[in-house]
């Protein structure tokens, strides 16, 4: 790892609805990434007592912040609450479930700490190893990149992925609105309105089935589509653009 990467301070955002049987091993393997970071936990009106595990990792000093949302928002929602609190350089979301490895955020990190990105997104189709699972998911995938691509003209190959290392500065001037799934087509719309540098690096991707929790399904795949063409043709007025 560089000095330059173990300069920066990391935020980690780890936005969490009913992930009390996962989010504490998640918090143990972040804590043991050699970086700077602060961990910032957003509680979306979980059901499950996922709020009272987030309560004792924060005693214990495994949680920076806690922040709770008193009905559940949406992961866009929480995600954005969680840029709120972030005082670190550079900003990432980490999903509570078991599907990243903490353990590539350096790596990620890099480009950013060496001046040449303002955005690294890692992507789960470029050659890292991976669970093997859904086909459609991967064709859905896939055919959302292309379509987000002809809008942005960025040469994507994971534009739905959760690993978006973005600058902290830049993160807290995009004017992010989506509440729900649609945070990963906004992020993407807004970053290449903005003129931002883009770098993507391969990533590992243990993805989970829907009988260990998986939320994602056809009907947001479907609300992709929307999300795709209203927050690129439509982007909101202002000096957010400048650099």
């Amino acid at each position: 790892m560089s000095s330059n990467a173990r300069s920066l301070r990391l935020s980690v955002l780890i936005p969490v609805y009913n992930e009390a049987s996962t989010v504490a091993h998640v918090v143990e393997r972040v804590r043991a990434v050699p970086l700077q970071f602060e961990l910032i936990a957003i509680d979306d009106a979980s059901t499950d007592g996922s709020g009272e595990v987030l309560e004792d990792l924060r005693r214990r000093g495994r949680l920076d912040h806690v922040v709770r949302h008193s009905a559940n928002r949406g992961k866009g929602a929480a995600v954005r609450s969680g840029i709120a609190a972030a005082t670190g350089d550079v900003v990432v979301i980490q999903d509570a479930d078991l599907e990243y490895d903490p353990a590539e955020l350096p790596a990620l990190l890099r480009p950013i700490a060496d001046g040449r990105a303002d955005a690294v997104f890692g992507s789960r189709f470029q050659g890292g190893p991976h669970r093997v699972l859904y086909f459609w998911h991967s064709v859905g995938n896939r055919v959302l990149t292309l379509l987000s691509n002809m809008f942005t003209d960025l040469n994507l190959t994971d534009m739905e992925t959760c690993y978006k290392l973005v600058r902290a500065d830049l993160m807290k001037r995009l004017p992010l609105r989506s509440n729900r799934f649609g945070f990963e087509v906004e992020i993407t719309a807004r970053l290449a309105q903005a003129g931002a540098r883009i770098w993507e690096l391969p990533i590992s991707y243990s993805g989970r089935t829907y009988a260990e929790g998986k939320k994602i399904t056809w009907r947001d795949g479907v609300a992709a589509l929307l999300h795709i063409a209203r927050y690129n043709l439509f982007p909101p007025r202002g000096e957010w653009r400048r650099r």
